[in-house]
């Protein structure tokens, strides 16, 4: 048993500003007495860039990944994907800090890294677990790949010059068949990633749901479905497809699928855990990363919003109501 603290640090260390902020990063962290924990591969690179940068220690080989405190992800959506996947079955919790452009998975920005990493080293955060995806590749009954999302499962087509047939089918009974670019099966996390862009909904975070949206499918009935958690989804490749399909998880892990292939997707038993520093109502985040138009929204309050970004309110606690 040890009292010893051990915080991930995530950098996108092949991008300058990235780099300079997990340097600042572990630097705070040894300021406060810890010794930063960071993965194989971005270890060189922080050593090359700061050789006086000591010490760390490489997860897996110094410090397993179940005795992870706090993984802190410098970046965009990109780099806190790949630190999910770092951080996989472990209880950890990620927090993000906006590098990137949209950065909707990141509960800071840039400028507040400092105080971010203060916030860390006192526990000042509060966890939310978020929904991921199960996926399994099936082939004449067979098992023959198996991963995990949290955003989505894409099966797309391999080639751009023909379309995938495919029939997609709803708690092991088929819906519809048709030719498609592809189909994106997604968590309500991944409803504002790949699913978004596909023409499907947006779904609060704290609705349990799975979500199917075909892409350029050629069908009358080819629209986004939500599903409840325990549903699965799957989408089976037909042997007459004359495009040949890949899978792929989050857009990291990719198999290329043989034809009649199934892909199968339910809910995963291990969420992901996001850190919050902030309680603010998802309409917020909406709106500020997407930078929606609302001037002009007067609200219950009756003052009239004078510019587009607004400030995350407090959800309101336990025995107060919401505005109507």
């Amino acid at each position: 048993m040890t009292d010893a603290r051990h915080l991930l640090v995530v950098a996108h260390t092949g991008r300058d500003d990235s780099l300079q902020a997990g340097l600042a990063v572990c630097r705070q962290l040894i300021a406060a007495g810890l010794v930063p924990v960071v993965s194989a591969d971005e270890y060189d690179d922080l050593l090359r860039a700061a050789p006086d940068l000591a010490p760390l220690a490489v997860l897996g080989d110094d410090v397993p990944t179940a005795d992870l405190e706090l993984v802190i992800v410098l970046g965009g959506d990109g780099t806190i994907l790949r630190a999910a996947e770092l951080a996989r079955g472990a209880s950890a919790p990620l927090l993000g800090v906006n590098l990137g452009h949209v950065g909707f998975l990141a509960e800071a920005e840039r400028g507040e890294l400092e105080q971010t990493v203060e916030r860390a080293l006192a526990r000042d955060y509060e966890v939310e677990e978020r929904m991921t995806l199960s996926v399994r590749v099936k082939l004449r009954g067979e098992v023959v790949y198996e991963t995990w999302a949290l955003n989505e499962a894409s099966v797309e087509k391999a080639n751009r010059e023909r379309s995938l047939e495919v029939v997609v089918e709803v708690d092991g009974r088929p819906l519809s068949s048709f030719g498609c670019d592809g189909v994106v099966m997604s968590t309500p996390t991944g409803s504002t990633a790949y699913s978004f862009s596909g023409g499907g909904p947006i779904v609060w975070p704290s609705v349990d749901a799975l979500l199917m949206v075909p892409l350029s499918a050629h069908a009358l009935f080819a629209r986004p479905l939500v599903v409840g958690p325990e549903s699965s989804l799957a989408v089976e490749l037909l042997p007459r497809s004359s495009a040949s399909g890949v899978l792929w998880a989050d857009g990291r892990r990719t198999f290329e699928l043989p034809s009649a292939a199934r892909v199968v997707v339910r809910r995963s038993p291990v969420p992901v855990r996001l850190a919050r520093l902030a309680h603010g109502p998802f309409t917020d985040r909406l709106v500020n990363k997407f930078a929606l138009p609302v001037t002009g929204w007067r609200g219950p309050g009756g003052e009239t919003l004078a510019t587009g970004a607004i400030p995350l309110m407090p959800q309101p606690g336990p025995g107060t109501e919401a505005p109507r």
